[in-house]
């Protein structure tokens, strides 16, 4: 049995990682930046901005970013909640944001693009954004 003599205030005060997460993020890391990776973060790129581009396309306002989080700015909280509903309904996640997280006026609905998302995946959530449009 190993005995400890003293304490270590670094090891006290803060919340070093597991081996098994520095593992993790190392692997990441590696395949970040490998052209495996590269090709996936264009693709993430590529989904987010057809994403991007189709709610402006539909007369959305959103907050372009390169971000993979795309908001689509509703401002209003009723409307939110019932966009938000109808979005789950159709089998959409998405997060909206309303007062007091955000200030009024600023409600929001939050989409997450991931690179596992397909050409198909945008187009059913654009479709279903269109459609909801088009009834209210």
């Amino acid at each position: 049995m190993i005995e400890f003599k003293t304490k270590l205030p670094l090891y006290i005060y803060s919340n070093p990682i597991s081996p098994v997460k520095a593992s993790a993020t190392l692997k990441s890391l590696e395949i970040l930046y490998s052209e495996k990776g590269k090709d996936i973060l264009a693709h993430l790129h590529q989904m987010t901005k057809k994403f991007e581009k189709g709610l402006l396309d539909l007369g959305y306002e959103i907050i372009e970013s390169d971000h993979p989080i795309v908001s689509l700015m509703v401002r209003d909280t009723k409307k939110t909640t019932e966009l938000v509903n109808y979005l789950i309904d159709k089998g959409i996640l998405a997060t909206g944001l309303n007062y007091p997280v955000v200030p009024k006026g600023d409600e929001e609905i939050r989409f997450q693009i991931n690179a596992d998302h397909t050409t198909y995946d945008i187009d059913y959530a654009l479709n279903v954004l269109k459609d909801y449009k088009e009834k209210n």
